[in-house]
């Protein structure tokens, strides 16, 4: 297949008046008039129904309690063994310490290393 026409430089005025030929001969896309072209809509206007059911939000849907983003200094040891574990290791992370922090005895208890 070759490239008739490059969009990696500007069209000549040939190339330009063929394209425009083409475009005016195609029975299934005519050209609008300028009377067409004032009794245009916006499509939110034209089409409300349809437009309301494509609408949709942006970004992420909201949760009723969303987690938060920490930073936090692990020992290269405890960073290794949960990463070694696949590639759920950050939520096997988050599990550990949801469970830690529901446990009064481990919370209740000095962990220091020695």
């Amino acid at each position: 297949m070759t490239i008739k026409f490059s969009s990696k430089r500007p069209l000549t005025d040939k190339e330009e008046a063929e394209i425009q030929k083409m475009i005016v001969s195609d029975p299934d896309n005519p050209e609008i008039t300028d009377e067409q072209a004032k009794q245009g809509k916006p499509f939110k206007e034209a089409l409300p129904e349809l437009f309301e059911s494509i609408q949709r939000s942006r970004g992420r849907p909201r949760v009723d309690n969303p987690k938060e983003a920490v930073t936090l200094r692990l020992d290269p040891e405890t960073l290794a063994a949960f990463k070694a574990t696949g590639k759920d290791w950050r939520a096997k992370m988050v599990q550990a310490l949801d469970e830690a922090a529901h446990n009064d005895n481990w919370l209740n208890t000095d962990h220091k290393k020695a």
